[in-house]
């Protein structure tokens, strides 16, 4: 007995010496934190990076016991935050959360991305009497993107009838040493974070592709004969063709570290952009002092940066919104009337139409095929082809559904090294009538829910089903067209319900946009003459909306964000090109939680009317009324704010372009103030769009100005003519002139919402 047991002790003692040097090990490993401090003193000396390092431990400043693993402090923040981005372990953590002066640590988290014919679509048109010609093409504005980095030798990227950069640029090019290309009156600023920025000669190069395209988006220049192998030909070209660029790399691939991020956005504020372009998704509903991003763009506003950011691609879920703080504007993304069409036939003589990029002149399944629907049976690896059988599929047309935006190509590569011939890839329920042109590796369509469940049907209805897939290539005119993505995240905004979001719509659907070899997409990686390529998100939305706000900062110098967000969303569209009512997924009519105050319309942004201004002081008297305490406003802003001393105000009363009103029984008015942007000896007559179980009164029912930039109040009474309605309801609130309709859209969410 005791020779047993001293057979089994000197292993457990071993294994406790091990697990006891595994959690001392632990202890000492580093992670990555953003350090948040109070403001500095205004009499403290010395150097920024000197009093970051004041605030770690002496072991952590001793390069030996930093044991070669890199700097400790690895960005300092001035502009977006007061803080810095620091390896500690936790030990040290503990001992800085506790120091006086730190406000938050924040663990490094990574964000991901938000992932031609569009200007044409959206009235930008060329020409003396076009648009663009009157407007500037955004000349004198530097938009920054954060994003995966440039490609700067690409054409969209030239700087022919571009000005040089303003005097009050003071940004830097890392793109010195690239021979083939590099910063010019474009692109007049390039810099990388993080990761990329390990080696400090390594330049800002995009390895994703997806930087290039957003940039490209937002402002590239105007390249003719552009296309995606022979698809959506034309000229190319951004939004704001002649406005600057400056490139922040805080993304690899689609990894996006949050201190990289803040270290981008501090060092735009800093170089002087005017506009941020930020494809990123944030932190899902995160309390705003709890939401680096929100904090940032907070300070970014207060330095006159206008912000345009992702809702994020996880839509259709209802509370699915990012970046919804009030200062940024949240784009959602939307369609497009052309379509890079396929048709499929099916042996009963049906066809429905369906997309794809890849446009084979040698069609494998141009003929009719066996057809076969692995999933039939109910087994949802085969019904997304995850699992195939190669003999079941060998020769045939593979319809599978869909698995998720990312994988549509995965799932043909899967079709095709089975043997498949070709794939009709159907949607769920949920993506409904949304479909993408992919750039797939085999005769594909990509059909909508509807037509795969008629596809599904007439499978079971034959023994020997077949079908062939037709490409039609560029068609122009579909309808409905702008509809809501399926993708495209929705309302109500978890962090703040009573300010609706998303706030516009724009297009991010099947974008043409300049493109980069990309990791993201190896298959295409050794393709040269892929210039251009497609893609969909609110990735490719946000830079459309970007690109429209540095315009109207070229035209109107002196407007604040808020203004110029204010200008978007009232002169917004909320009828399709047909003047139906603008459809979701599932073409039904698009709710405000779905498309913001609407889809964006361009030429009538520039000349709103009307505006509604909000400064940094509203927003603190807001930040007040959420309830998250003088610290929590404190942290936000930067500035010891007492929120029982002044007047805080609610969601609905923040002087927003919408109204989210929650109404109960008690009828609820609010005060809103617009300022004439106008004519003077403007006259605006208010009138109300509500369902008939809402009673809205305006006082005064009409505004008369008698010069430009002239401010009036006005205050909405909102109350219901019966019982309250459990499904809430939606209206508008239009203020007419003879020459400008600035309409806000009202919203009383359901009773549950």
């Amino acid at each position: 007995m005791m020779r047993s047991q001293r057979r089994h002790l000197l292993p457990r003692f071993l294994l406790l010496s091990l697990a006891l040097l595994g959690v001392a090990y632990a202890a000492q490993e580093r992670k990555n934190y953003v350090v948040h401090l109070e403001p500095r003193d205004d009499g403290a000396t010395g150097s920024l990076e000197e009093w970051h390092r004041s605030f770690l431990p002496e072991a952590a400043l001793d390069s030996a016991a930093d044991g070669g693993g890199g700097p400790r402090i690895i960005h300092s923040y001035s502009h977006v935050l007061t803080g810095f981005a620091a390896r500690l372990t936790d030990a040290e953590a503990e001992a800085l959360r506790n120091k006086e002066g730190c406000v938050r640590l924040y663990p490094e988290e990574f964000l991901p991305l938000a992932t031609t014919h569009s200007p044409g679509f959206l009235g930008l048109h060329l020409g003396k009497d076009g648009f663009w010609g009157r407007s500037g093409f955004g000349r004198g504005v530097v938009i920054g993107l954060l994003d995966t980095g440039i490609l700067p030798s690409h054409p969209s990227f030239g700087d022919a009838g571009v000005p040089p950069p303003p005097r009050k640029w003071k940004g830097a090019c890392e793109f010195k040493s690239i021979a083939a290309g590099g910063c010019n009156n474009k692109v007049i600023g390039a810099r990388a974070f993080g990761s990329a920025a390990i080696n400090n000669t390594a330049p800002p190069v995009d390895d994703a592709g997806h930087g290039t395209h957003t940039a490209s988006t937002a402002a590239g220049n105007f390249v003719q004969n552009a296309d995606v192998r022979g698809n959506a030909h034309g000229t190319a070209s951004g939004m704001a063709p002649h406005a600057h660029l400056a490139i922040y790399k805080v993304c690899t691939r689609s990894r996006c570290s949050i201190m990289d991020i803040v270290a981008g956005l501090d060092a735009a504020v800093r170089d002087g952009v005017d506009v941020l372009s930020f494809s990123i998704s944030a932190t899902d509903g995160a309390q705003f002092n709890y939401d680096l991003i929100a904090i940032a763009t907070f300070k970014a506003m207060e330095h006159g940066i206008f912000v345009s950011a992702a809702a994020g691609n996880d839509g259709p879920a209802a509370g699915s919104i990012t970046n919804g703080a009030p200062w940024m504007l949240t784009v959602a993304a939307g369609t497009m009337d052309r379509a890079i069409r396929t048709t499929v036939r099916l042996g009963n003589g049906q066809e429905l139409d369906g997309e794809s990029l890849f446009q084979p002149r040698n069609n494998t399944a141009g003929r009719p095929l066996p057809l076969v629907f692995p999933g039939r049976g109910g087994d949802p690896d085969a019904r997304d082809c995850s699992a195939l059988v190669e003999a079941e599929v060998s020769g045939k047309v593979v319809l599978c559904e869909s698995r998720s935006i990312t994988e549509h190509v995965e799932q043909g590569q899967t079709v095709a090294a089975y043997g498949g011939a070709g794939m009709i890839l159907m949607n769920k329920a949920a993506e409904g009538y949304t479909t993408f042109a992919d750039a797939h590796v085999l005769p594909a369509s990509h059909v909508s829910y509807a037509a795969g469940s008629k596809i599904a049907a007439y499978v079971k209805s034959t023994p020997r089903p077949t079908a062939s897939i037709a490409f039609r290539g560029t068609v122009m005119g579909s309808t409905p067209a702008p509809s809501v993505a399926f993708f495209s995240s929705r309302g109500p905004n978890r962090a703040s319900p009573g300010i609706l979001k998303p706030d516009i719509t724009g297009p991010g659907m099947n974008i043409l946009a300049a493109w980069a070899p990309s990791e993201m997409h190896p298959e295409f990686a050794d393709d040269v003459s892929l210039t251009f390529f497609m893609e969909s998100g609110t990735s490719m939305a946000t830079p459309h909306l970007s690109g429209i706000a540095a315009i109207i900062k070229s035209l109107h110098p002196s407007w604040s964000p808020a203004a110029i967000k204010s200008a978007i969303m009232t002169s917004s569209s909320t009828a399709d090109h047909a003047g139906a009512p603008i459809k979701d997924e599932q073409y039904r009519r698009a709710s405000f939680y779905a498309m913001g105050a609407g889809y964006v319309n361009p030429s009538r942004a520039v000349d709103p009317g009307l505006v509604y201004d909000v400064g940094a002081a509203e927003y603190v008297a807001y930040l007040c009324g959420l309830g998250i305490g003088d610290d929590g406003v404190k942290e936000i802003t930067g500035r010891r704010v007492a929120c029982g001393k002044l007047r805080a105000i609610t969601e609905a009363e923040l002087n927003y372009p919408s109204l989210v009103v929650k109404l109960l029984s008690q009828p609820i008015t609010v005060r809103r103030t617009v300022t004439n942007v106008g004519k003077a000896g403007s006259v605006y007559t208010a009138v109300v769009d509500m369902p008939r179980d809402v009673s809205v009164v305006v006082r005064p029912p009409t505004l008369r100005f008698s010069r430009v930039n002239e401010k009036q109040s006005f205050t909405v009474t909102v109350r219901w003519n019966g019982r309250p309605a459990v499904g809430g309801a939606e209206g508008n609130l239009k203020w007419v002139s003879n020459e400008h309709v600035v309409r806000s859209p009202i919203v009383i969410p359901p009773a549950k919402a």
